[in-house]
């Protein structure tokens, strides 16, 4: 066996959740790892699974390509989805929640219900 097959990797951060000795206010720190507007309209498309740049770029009306790039790599950066770049030509790229991702998905199901019985 080589070392790389005996080596283990320690988990990155953003996929290992936190059990909190105390809950804080935190609604403003989700929001920021949430994102903006355009955020919540791309999650709601990953919840159905995998989704390619162009295929999400469809189905969010109305988003530019910088937008939904700039709104891909924020939720990158913090966790909530992954990158996955395939040697094509051109280069295939998809996008698929982590489990950290997949857990704001009962969150805003929760907000969708508030909007139909509210607004």
């Amino acid at each position: 066996m080589s070392t790389l097959e005996n080596e283990k990797v320690a988990p990155l951060s953003n996929y290992v959740p936190k059990v909190p000795k105390e809950i804080e206010c935190s609604i403003e720190r989700t929001l920021e790892v949430i994102g903006g507007k355009w955020a919540f309209l791309v999650l709601r498309e990953l919840f159905c699974g995998t989704r390619r740049f162009g295929e999400l770029q469809r189905q969010v009306t109305g988003i530019s390509p910088k937008s939904l790039t700039d709104i891909l790599r924020h939720l990158e950066e913090h966790g909530v989805l992954e990158r996955m770049a395939y040697p094509t030509v051109p280069v295939t790229v998809e996008y698929t929640l982590t489990p950290k991702g997949q857990d704001l998905h009962q969150i805003l199901k929760e907000m969708k219900l508030w909007s139909a019985k509210w607004t």
